[in-house]
């Protein structure tokens, strides 16, 4: 049975495409690309710095994650008032809450660190070129 420090690793382990980007992009525009994971303020890098492909990488993760943050918690807060079993959602609600968050720190962690990784489950989608 595989330990915690395992799984862990193994959900930590996504695609790194940081050597796809210039270096002096990635040291100009690693603060802007922060704000990608910090939910709407997505809107800040994506405007910003459409020139920089570092920031567009972030701005693209940082998209899907608020769009999946504002479905899921209009889609579940709204299903949490149903008499008797809305507390379930309410539940499910939280934790998807949790992820989101998990995954913004990982995120601002990557660009912080000027890298350009992938976030577990979500970070193969696009959106934004």
């Amino acid at each position: 049975m595989p330990d915690l420090n395992d799984i862990i690793k193994q959900f930590m382990d996504t695609r790194d495409t940081t050597d796809e980007f210039d270096q002096d992009d990635i040291k100009q525009n690693a603060l802007v690309s922060i704000f990608s994971y910090l939910s709407w303020l997505v809107i800040v890098p994506i405007i910003s710095s459409q020139n920089s492909g570092f920031t567009r990488f972030h701005a693209n993760q940082g998209l899907i994650l608020a769009i999946i943050e504002t479905a899921g918690n209009t889609l579940l807060g709204a299903l949490s008032y149903i008499p008797y079993i809305g507390f379930m959602f309410g539940i499910i609600l939280a934790l998807v809450n949790l992820a989101c968050v998990v995954l913004s720190i990982i995120g601002i962690v990557n660009a912080s660190r000027g890298e350009a990784k992938e976030l577990p489950i979500i970070g193969g989608i696009r959106l934004l070129k």
